[in-house]
């Protein structure tokens, strides 16, 4: 499997940037509500361990075939980070799989702004090698259920961790 990288992806309203360490006190305040983890459990983080994570994260996969490809999303017009999407890539057994998630700050929320990022980077996801594209919700994130649907991605009968998982084919 050609390892892929994050490259900059634009949408209509949204730049999906490449993420980087320096991202981390942005992202603290944007990722500062409670309320996200809601379904997902823990914490907002510091921006000290932001910049921790966003290290290990921007380091790559200590497993040479599996790529982690994370961007933090720009809302173009007011020039502000507003969240992140992410994907991990992996051999499957009839080519790539790409397991994305998203995360969009609560000031944000409502706007379309994780429908838009979501659909933009399964797009970009859909012109490589990647033969499947997955995510996995909870089942009673509504919100994030109607972002995986507008990013092509059906739900399944399997579950991973108490969440759906979500399935969309790129290729036959």
């Amino acid at each position: 499997m050609s390892i892929m990288t994050a490259r900059t992806i634009s949408t209509r309203r949204l730049d999906l940037l490449p993420l980087h360490v320096e991202h981390a006190e942005e992202m603290a305040a944007v990722l500062s509500d409670p309320a996200l983890h809601t379904f997902i459990g823990g914490t907002p983080d510091t921006a000290r361990v932001l910049r921790s994570r966003y290290r290990r994260m921007t380091a790559g996969s200590p497993d040479p075939a599996v790529a982690w490809l994370n961007w933090v999303i720009r809302l173009r017009d007011e020039s502000c980070l507003t969240g992140t999407v992410q994907a991990t890539i992996s051999p499957g057994g009839r080519g790539a799989v790409a397991e994305i998630a998203w995360v969009v700050g609560t000031p944000w929320q409502g706007r379309g702004i994780a429908t838009e990022a979501a659909q933009g980077l399964a797009d970009w996801l859909s012109r490589p090698s990647v033969h499947a594209i997955i995510a996995h919700v909870h089942p009673e994130h509504r919100a994030s259920a109607a972002v995986a649907a507008a990013a092509g991605l059906t739900p399944t009968n399997e579950w991973h961790d108490g969440e759906i998982r979500w399935h969309r084919s790129v290729r036959p």
